[in-house]
């Protein structure tokens, strides 16, 4: 309440007498300190606690953590630290895009094959029924497809068949193919249900044997395959409120690993592998540490060498959509063009231009890069790496509005601005906005 004209805020307090005012208030406050600060943390002090956040820069050589701050879990009081396994949301579709391309150079998949010949059914737009959709339009956002609203969380006991015979998942303007960028969730599980289908096997198993096995990260998808020790180093995922958003695992596995119809059974043993790949989260349920994430990137910045093909590399990291104006696209899930994507991969979000339309230039600095940003559940993150000279960082903040302030010089937000100056692996042209390093 404003002071009236005249008078201090201390005047309009009410008199207080040692009985009746000072000896209440000093047995709250030291009843307060004695609770233990883990506790603290969990009660009503939640929203006040510092947001979890993980900076790591690498090379090709090295990884450093550059930030470790907040709490992984404010129940306890745990320390978030570099090894802290978290879910890192769209990041996840470049590590799922990496999956097919290991099935690419195995010959097990073909970008350019009508993926209705994995599916064993036929998988058409119903505006464009002559048109075959590929796995390079599905991985390049480019398939025709939208998110209709979350249409793309499947549960089990549904089947993407299903789902994907609801005319909310298709831009009906717009041919497979045809040029047209419209980032969609709904994407991913088409491509995990094709990498089911061709190999026999869930998602998960087939990304633990030929993306996380390989590269030996304790990594996992809805945390199917983490170690326990990872399990009891999960980051629990807050919202801005400090209401928990995901992951409060307590040191051991959720009751059900995928998403179920209120009431059902969570009973994979009957799953037939290709009728449902959204189960896992191909689109955002990878969970990795930080110190993990940048041990991926550095494949990256090696080339892919040792990992994936020079030809799966470069039909990775090329872009397979560019945007070259309005006709192009370029919109994202809920159907706005405002810079962000002016050029894609497969799975891979390439920055970094100077095109009058584009803001997609993160770091400020003027250097193309190639990765993924990732937001959901209180959470950004992000892998960036400049392939030329290697290096680059991962991070991830928990707790932050999804509607938070939007970004100085990029489309990207304030948030996810800061956590790229705080990184210092470029030449940013940003003025300092974040608090001096302790």
């Amino acid at each position: 309440m404003p002071a009236a004209p005249g008078r201090t805020p201390t005047q309009l307090m009410p008199r207080c007498f040692l009985s009746t005012c000072f000896l209440p208030a000093l047995f709250l406050v030291v009843s307060a300190l004695l609770v233990p600060a883990s506790a603290r943390a969990g009660t009503g002090d939640r929203a006040m606690v510092r947001p979890a956040t993980v900076i790591a820069a690498f090379d090709r050589a090295r990884v450093r953590t550059i930030v470790a701050e907040g709490l992984a879990d404010r129940r306890t009081g745990r320390a978030v630290t570099a090894d802290s396994p978290v879910r890192v949301a769209s990041v996840s579709k470049l590590v799922t895009a990496l999956g097919v391309l290991r099935l690419v150079d195995r010959g097990v998949l073909d970008l350019d094959r009508d993926v209705s010949v994995y599916l064993g059914w036929q998988l058409r737009h119903p505006a464009f029924p002559d048109q075959a959709i590929t796995l390079r339009m599905l991985l390049s956002h480019t398939s025709g497809m939208v998110d209709g609203e979350e249409l793309y969380l499947i549960p089990l006991g549904e089947t993407l068949r299903e789902r994907l015979a609801d005319p909310r998942v298709w831009d009906h303007a717009h041919p497979p193919g045809g040029g047209w960028f419209h980032y969609a969730n709904i994407n991913f599980p088409v491509v995990a249900s094709v990498m089911e289908a061709a190999t026999g096997n869930r998602f998960d198993a087939v990304m633990r044997k030929e993306v996380l096995g390989p590269l030996r990260l304790d990594a996992c998808f809805n945390w199917s395959g983490c170690s326990p020790a990872a399990l009891r180093r999960a980051v629990v995922l807050y919202r801005a409120s400090g209401e928990v958003a995901r992951d409060d695992l307590r040191g051991r596995l959720p009751d059900c690993l995928v998403l179920t119809r209120e009431g059902a059974a969570c009973d994979l043993s009957g799953y037939v592998p290709g009728s449902n790949g959204a189960l896992f989260s191909p689109q955002g349920g990878l969970r990795i540490s930080m110190r993990d994430l940048a041990r991926l990137g550095q494949m990256l910045g090696r080339g892919g060498r040792g990992f994936l093909s020079p030809a799966s590399f470069a039909e990775l990291t090329r872009a397979q959509w560019r945007w070259t104006g309005p006709e192009s696209g370029g919109v994202d899930e809920g159907g706005a063009a405002d810079g962000l994507f002016c050029a894609y991969g497969l799975g891979i979000h390439l920055i970094g231009h100077t095109a009058p339309f584009c803001r997609d230039d993160l770091f400020a600095d003027g250097t193309a890069r190639i990765g993924h940003p990732g937001a959901a559940y209180g959470l950004r993150s992000g892998l960036w790496l400049d392939p030329a000279s290697g290096r680059g960082a991962v991070w991830f903040s928990t707790g932050l509005a999804p509607d938070g302030p939007p970004g100085h010089l990029s489309a990207f937000t304030l948030a996810e601005e800061t956590l790229a100056d705080r990184a210092k692996i470029g030449q940013s042209r940003r003025p300092q906005t974040y608090p001096a390093e302790r």
